[in-house]
């Protein structure tokens, strides 16, 4: 019985505990604060709920009894006079110091209220101050819900690293005196840019692992795709937001759909081009053409992630791999590369160049990206190149490029991958 609760108890929180954080920051004006009460309200439900039960409505019940002691701490705090002046003489503070029981704010009537909060948190958590090492931990602590152990083990560095970089990221915000609020219309751009790319750097870690032993990380991409759609629900309340927000849903939504066949049953990575196209998640799919379709109702010139969701919306639709639209992937690359110009745009609009016009006119892009220098240490790189001489049937200049490509790879994974066709072009 009790370790059916305490398991309860370990979902509610994973659900509930960016809403609760967030209602208590607005009151207190405090993350890490914020965070501590919370984590009181946890402490009080692993003691209270065993004897008497899960309440019915188990998030209320977390969040109203962190803004009792939100409430408690204010009164006891000598300051408090400043901090009600600091809050604008929240209404909600004012009506929970008169009637203290009633700060359920997780009635329908106040989604709204909660949405702001959520956007409040989430870019405080991103907020331009911060490192982007210190903004994806704070967002997964925070957001995600992960525990500072989960997060270090996730990226494949100490505990005690990620605790200091929390620590740090919550006293940096606390100097920097960053106010718990959404950004004014002249900051959101940059702000917006900053969330956007850390749940996207979030995602790609889990998607394609930098390091460590396996291909794919399943936690970080679905804490990802959680923050996505949470992004993405409460986009209608910043309209500069929504377009992009959608487009990134759309863009984690189907390339998650690929996860079951990317990997074979033996955890090796597969290709995808060779993918079996039946093994995709077809929910995931008409999840991410759908969040698509959204953000090209909205209107406006689309942004990066939009034009990445339009190049795995062509792979989505194709049923084989031989009936890929390459040549509008192609443009598509184009057009994202004068709207978000990159060397990695380059590379991959030289794969979809090779596959629409043959490995001979991707080769010239490619080694004109070599040429470069911008992608060196990029593992990447000489994989595609490799992969293209092999069709050109250079076989042992192309067994030459996986074996550097696979020098350059921290991934086990890999590595093992770009070894095998290393040999399989007669190398060593």
């Amino acid at each position: 019985m009790r370790a059916d609760v305490d398991k309860a108890i370990g979902a509610v929180w994973r659900i509930e505990s960016a809403k609760i954080v967030a209602g208590v920051a607005r009151l207190v004006r405090d993350i890490g604060l914020a965070e501590e009460l919370a984590g009181d309200a946890l402490v009080a439900a692993l003691e209270h709920w065993p004897a008497t039960g899960v309440p019915d409505n188990p998030g209320a019940w977390l969040m109203r009894t962190a803004k009792n002691a939100a409430l408690d701490r204010l009164r006891r705090d000598k300051v408090f006079q400043e901090k009600l002046q600091q809050i604008g003489f929240d209404l909600e503070a004012q009506e929970a110091m008169i009637v203290p029981d009633v700060v359920d704010e997780l009635d329908a009537e106040r989604q709204d209220v909660i949405g702001d909060d959520l956007l409040r948190l989430i870019f405080t958590a991103c907020h331009p101050v911060l490192p982007v090492d210190s903004r994806v931990a704070l967002t997964l602590k925070l957001l995600g819900g992960l525990n500072t152990g989960e997060i270090a083990r996730a990226f494949l560095v100490p505990e005690a690293t990620i605790a200091q970089r929390i620590v740090r990221a919550k006293r940096t915000l606390g100097k920097a005196r960053v106010p718990f609020e959404l950004p004014g219309a002249g900051e959101l751009a940059e702000r917006l840019g900053s969330v956007l790319a850390v749940v996207y750097l979030i995602f790609n870690e889990g998607y394609t692992a930098t390091a460590g032993s396996d291909w794919m990380r399943p936690a970080l991409m679905d804490e990802a795709l959680r923050l996505g759609r949470m992004l993405a629900e409460l986009a209608h309340l910043v309209p500069a937001l929504e377009p992009e927000a959608h487009g990134l849903a759309a863009l984690m939504e189907l390339q998650a759909s690929r996860a079951r066949a990317r990997v074979d049953a033996d955890g090796r990575p597969v290709l995808l081009l060779d993918q079996d196209r039946a093994r995709w998640d077809g929910i995931l799919v008409r999840r991410g053409l759908a969040a698509l379709a959204r953000a090209q109702q909205l209107g406006g010139a689309p942004g990066p992630y939009q034009l990445q969701a339009a190049i795995a919306a062509c792979h989505a639709r194709a049923r084989t791999a031989a009936e890929t639209d390459w040549a509008r992937i192609a443009g598509i690359y184009g057009h994202l590369a004068r709207i978000d110009p990159s060397p990695v745009v380059e590379l991959n609009r030289a794969v979809a160049v090779g596959m629409a016009e043959g490995p001979a006119a991707g080769l010239v892009l490619v080694d004109a990206l070599e040429q470069g220098g911008a992608l060196a240490g990029y593992q990447w790189l000489p994989s595609v190149r490799g992969d293209l001489l092999e069709k050109l049937g250079r076989r042992a200049e192309a067994a030459a490029e996986f074996e550097r490509a696979a020098s350059m790879a921290a991934n086990a994974r890999e590595r093992a991958l770009l070894l095998a066709r290393a040999r399989e072009n007669g190398g060593g």
